[in-house]
Parts: C-alpha cells; structure tokens; sequence
C-alpha cells in the first residue's frame, strides 16, 4: 500500500464518498447475517456516479445476488431500468422485496436463470455489470460483446481476487489475469484498486 492509501486515508474516503441509506444498510445486516458476499459501499458509490455520468438507457447485471450492487446503480438512473439476473428465485425476490421498499422497483428488471445466458436477449447493453462466477468473466464478455451499444462500459468486480491475483496455484487467479489482460488489450481499461478491485472499460474509445 502506498503512503498516500495508507489505511486512514481509505477510512477517511470510505466515511466522505459512500451514500447512507437506509435501505442499503438493511441490506448490509442482511449481507452479513446470510454470510453473503456483496460489493463493498465505496465500490457502490462509483457505480452509482458512473451511471449518472453515463445517463444509460439499459444495465445489465450479471449475477446480482440479492440486488445490493444493482440497487446503486437504480438509484443513479434518470431514465431506463436495470435488469438484474441470478440463477437463485430465493436471491431475486429479495432483491424485489429491496427495491420495493426503496420505491424503486420501476427501474428495475428481475430474472431468474443462467445469467450468461438470459443476457443474450438484450440488445443495445449501456453498462454490463459482471459480478457472476469469476471463471466465467471471458465467457461473459465474448458472448455478449455483439449486445453492447456502441460506446458501452463494461465494469467488472472482483478482478484484484482478493489481493490473490498474482497467485499461481488459484485456478480463479488465473482465469481473472487472463480476463483482466484480455480488456486491457481490447478495450481502453483501468482497474480501480476500491474493494476487491473495480474493472472499468469503455467500448470504442480510442487513448
């Protein structure tokens, strides 16, 4: 860590920049009761300031638990929805049950399945969330690069693996530096070194 991201200097950004509300902290509790693993709030924040930059029609978020990521980015939007996608019912209809008490449910989409696979049927993807099984991360973005608008940002979690990332006995390491060198020769990228490490690209910008 470097002097000038010493620990207090990302306490003193984590207590500035998150939001406070209540329905998230209410999901946090749930979070941690359940053992549930969600983006941490600071990672939340930039979500809902880069949907406001970006102003998109469509989100789509592959594997949004019980929509804690998801709520961020809803609460960002002025116009358009965001479709959340997780193979368990039990975890989407938490989600709903979270939007609802939000007074947001109108900007969202809820759907149960294989993730990969029910965003197929999406064209014109402003923002791809991927927060699915970290090994499926390249299988993700080649199969849905033909449903992306053509100036759509991809954002990934989970890319510096829990600081793992350099491993070389982690199957997951491994697959995430591929996926990781991967945007960064394909897309204009950088990783936002925030919680477990924040992948954001952008489609067609040249640097």
């Amino acid at each position: 860590m470097s002097d000038i991201l010493n620990k207090e200097i990302l306490d003193y950004l984590y207590k500035l920049f998150t939001i406070e509300d209540d329905i998230l902290t209410e999901m946090e509790i749930y979070g941690r009761k359940k053992d549930f693993p969600i983006i941490d709030k600071y990672s939340g924040k930039l979500l809902h300031v880069l949907t406001q930059i970006k102003n998109p029609e469509l989100i789509v978020e592959l594997g949004s638990g019980f929509g804690y990521s998801a709520y961020f980015f809803a609460k960002g939007l002025k116009r358009g929805r965001v479709v959340l996608i997780d193979y368990q019912e039990k975890n989407i209809e938490m989600a709903r049950y979270f939007f609802r008490k939000g007074n947001i449910l109108e900007k969202a989409e809820f759907r149960v399945g294989d993730a990969l696979k029910v965003a197929t049927e999406y064209e014109n993807i402003d923002i791809l969330f991927l927060d699915l099984e970290k090994v499926r991360y390249l299988e993700a973005i080649r199969s849905l690069e033909r449903n992306l608008s053509e100036d759509a940002l991809i954002i990934a979690d989970n890319v510096l693996w829990h600081g793992n990332i350099l491993s070389k006995s982690d199957r997951k390491a491994e697959k995430l530096r591929t996926f990781n060198r991967f945007m960064s020769e394909k897309y204009v990228s950088v990783i936002i070194p925030v919680g477990d490490g924040l992948l954001i690209s952008v489609r067609n910008c040249s640097i």
